[in-house]
């Protein structure tokens, strides 16, 4: 997971075998009757996460805590005051905010922990949190809520999980901003039906170069020290969604136990030729300066032509977190050239 730094740890699906999952006593509902996901003050409010829980609360969450990506895409569909906590890479090492967190106020939250395995449950517990809110990786694990403390945790708070693995990007997104409508978010605003349309017009402008570029043969990948990550597009909600758009994405043949990726030392790390590689860009993975010296990382064809694209290989789901994501994976394949 991003920052999260063992040996074996240099993706987000390079975390996933170390992260438990929830079991079924882990949400605890609070008080109050069925409801529509929209409540009045003093009402019930309910909703139904991808774990196919419906979680119930009186009255209408006005006190969020979520895993920090969760909470901008949240912000960039409306729901912005009531996220008073957040956990996940949140601030870089020099303070400035993670790209995870896109246009949150990091400053204006409490940052419960920044790193994978860090969750105050103190602080957690003096915000009086009404919801937690995170992605789900693996069915009913919660992402970046400690294994060895998550009992406690979800004896704080219901919480909501929705589903960012093995599902097309457009799923997670259209689940939450389902989610922020039924926190009282304005789904009409014109930030959000602007950023709808932006990313309606990036997916065709990408499926319209996949198919101008036929061909092209597109890896995604994430490096580190001793091994060479190759993402499968099965799994991966951005990279399955991209093509489902035409972009033609290695598929590797020996995907781990985990179903994400194939690790592959660095002496095979040229398995696969590519065209094109989308590189993790996070700061826990290895980027192009750092790879320069990988003997077998020089000879890649798409590395000899200078054919590499920064990879956010953990997007925040929103259509405006997205819409970026696409528009510029479809330059990089107008741009590139065919040299396998």
């Amino acid at each position: 997971m991003p920052h999260a730094r063992t040996p074996s740890q240099l993706s987000r699906r390079g975390l996933l075998a170390a992260f438990g999952g929830i079991g079924a006593d882990a949400l605890v509902t609070a008080c109050g009757g069925s409801g529509s996901g929209t409540a009045k003050s003093g009402g019930s409010w309910a909703f139904t996460d991808d774990r196919g829980r419906k979680v119930t609360v009186r009255g209408r969450p006005q006190r969020l805590v979520a895993y920090v990506g969760t909470a901008a895409a949240l912000r960039d569909y409306g729901v912005g005051d009531q996220t008073v906590g957040v956990f996940g890479p949140t601030k870089l090492k020099d303070g400035r905010p993670d790209p995870l967190a896109g246009t949150l106020d990091v400053n204006k939250v409490t940052i419960l922990g920044n790193t994978f395995g860090e969750f105050n449950i103190e602080k957690y517990a003096a915000l009086h949190p009404d919801l937690l809110v995170t992605n789900m990786y693996l069915p009913n694990a919660l992402w970046y809520v400690p294994d060895n403390s998550k009992d406690k945790i979800a004896a704080l708070a219901p919480s909501v999980a929705i589903t960012a693995a093995k599902v097309p990007l457009t799923e997670p997104i259209r689940r939450y901003e389902e989610l922020a409508g039924a926190l009282g978010a304005d789904l009409k605003a014109r930030q959000v039906t602007d950023a709808k349309a932006r990313f309606e017009q990036a997916s065709a402008t990408l499926r319209a170069a996949a198919k101008a570029n036929g061909g092209l043969k597109v890896m995604a990948a994430s490096g580190s020290p001793d091994l060479f990550y190759v993402s499968d597009p099965n799994a991966n909600a951005d990279l399955r969604y991209f093509r489902s758009l035409g972009v033609d994405l290695i598929v590797p043949n020996k995907v781990s136990a985990q179903g994400f990726f194939e690790d592959l030392s660095w002496e095979n790390a040229d398995k696969y030729p590519a065209d094109l590689i989308l590189l993790d860009a996070r700061t826990s993975a290895l980027q192009p300066k750092d790879l320069a010296a990988k003997p077998t990382w020089a000879k890649l064809p798409a590395v000899k032509a200078g054919q590499i694209t920064p990879w956010q290989s953990e997007p925040r789901f929103s259509h405006a977190g997205c819409a970026p994501l696409i528009e510029a994976l479809a330059a990089a394949i107008q741009k590139a050239k065919k040299v396998r």
